[in-house]
């Protein structure tokens, strides 16, 4: 239902700009008609039981003088409308995917020019059963993901980052093994990287894919791993999940541990990123590190549900943004994935054949604190993101958390907390 009653929101916003009129703040009247018309039947519900976007009940339901209001408190200083051209918008609508285009700005400066630089974020649903061969489904989102990325690529997007174990069901919490680890392929040299690495070369733009990796070389271990390619379609380097989930039905650590390569940053020819793979969104310290090795941009590719961690997605990425002074990429896979097999939960509830929905909601925090608004919590979407890096500098120089850190306290306070002989220091009467 979604995908055909609710227009994607930046084509409504084009046909408005070319009118002559509207802002973010102020949705235009067609807008206003498609969400009533939608709250009005369905209760901004699809037919599926899912909220379509919470965005979208605020804009149907509020004023247009006090929605302004309500954006500025809930996001910050609101993003430009970044105006996407019309080859973007047809191929989002025939491919039914949302598509949405904002700008975050900094202020000008008279001894650096702007550093402007255009992230793409998609978000998507399976494309087959999950009972399908395993080399049909890697290929329809193959196929998926090509079509996207061609729609980035006439929105000038320089740097694109999927979701979480993109090419394949997050069926980890079925605890099978086969067919899901027949998923895994090489970092280096698989079927994935090789694909995305044609797409770097022809559209001249760096590429995160996080896949479940093989490391043939080292035991055939399993790893959680974002590949980053350049825009040359080099293999730049690989990232691994630091840290894994041991809650609900995540049951990731019965095939990959926790990574091995640190906290890599990659210079790429437009910034420095960093990619924080999903749970690790949850360790401060995780992005933190990200952000002492000098990264600009954190993308945090993910795969989580709604019942588990959706009031804490929209605080976590943002916070990071502000505690550390870079950009930060909030990447979440969208739909319901059902499994052939029931499995249980470890609640004492019924077995069942899925894991939960994930919820999509991909955003970009700002060093500032101002975000964009997100992705549908049920469709497949990109989102575009005009960003100047030059934010990153100016929003430190005004808070100067980096410089009142206190970091040498804390190492040593830490240094002492992981020693097997440490006492809490609590002074007592």
């Amino acid at each position: 239902m979604g995908g055909n009653i609710m227009l994607p929101w930046i084509m409504i916003r084009k046909r408005k700009l070319r009118e002559g009129g509207g802002s973010l703040a102020t949705p235009p009247p067609c807008s206003y008609q498609v969400s009533k018309l939608v709250v009005q039947k369905f209760g901004a519900v699809t037919m599926s039981g899912e909220l379509e976007s919470l965005e979208q009940v605020l804009q149907g339901h509020i004023p247009g003088q006090e929605i302004k209001e309500v954006w500025r408190i809930l996001y910050g200083k609101e993003p430009g409308i970044l105006d996407l051209p019309d080859v973007a918008v047809n191929a989002a609508s025939q491919g039914q995917f949302e598509l949405k285009g904002f700008i975050l700005e900094a202020a000008t400066e008279q001894l650096r020019r702007p550093r402007i630089v255009r992230v793409g974020l998609i978000q998507n649903k399976i494309q087959t059963a999950t009972t399908e061969p395993v080399v049909e489904q890697i290929y329809a989102l193959h196929k998926r993901i090509a079509t996207m990325v061609e729609a980035a690529s006439t929105c000038g997007v320089n740097i694109v980052c999927f979701q979480e174990a993109w090419t394949m069901p997050f069926a980890f919490c079925t605890r099978e093994k086969l067919p899901w680890t027949e998923f895994a392929e090489s970092a280096e040299n698989g079927i994935t990287t090789k694909f995305c690495q044609e797409l770097a070369r022809k559209y001249n733009m760096v590429i995160i894919s996080p896949i479940l990796e093989r490391d043939e070389s080292h035991g055939d271990v399993l790893w959680n791993t974002a590949v980053v390619i350049s825009n040359t379609g080099a293999v730049l380097g690989k990232s691994r999940k630091n840290h894994i989930p041991r809650i609900g039905d995540f049951n990731e650590s019965s095939y990959y541990m926790e990574g091995n390569t640190g906290h890599k940053v990659f210079q790429t020819a437009f910034g420095k990123i960093a990619v924080n793979i999903c749970y690790g969104r949850h360790h401060p310290l995780n992005w933190f590190m990200y952000s002492m090795n000098g990264a600009e941009i954190i993308f945090n590719p993910s795969a989580t549900v709604g019942e588990l961690s959706e009031s804490l997605w929209p605080i976590e990425a943002r916070n990071a943004a502000i505690a550390n002074h870079c950009f930060t990429c909030a990447i979440n896979r969208v739909g319901t994935e059902h499994f052939e097999n029931e499995f249980t939960s470890g609640d004492g509830k019924k077995a069942h054949h899925d894991f939960g929905h994930f919820y999509g909601s991909s955003y970009v925090s700002a060093p500032d604190g101002s975000r964009t608004p997100g992705l549908s919590r049920v469709n497949d979407g990109l989102l575009v993101v005009e960003l100047d890096l030059n934010l990153c500098r100016q929003t430190s120089d005004k808070w100067n958390f980096k410089m009142t850190g206190r970091y040498e306290m804390y190492a040593e306070e830490l240094a002492r907390v992981t020693k097997a002989d440490f006492q809490p220091d609590i002074v007592r009467e």
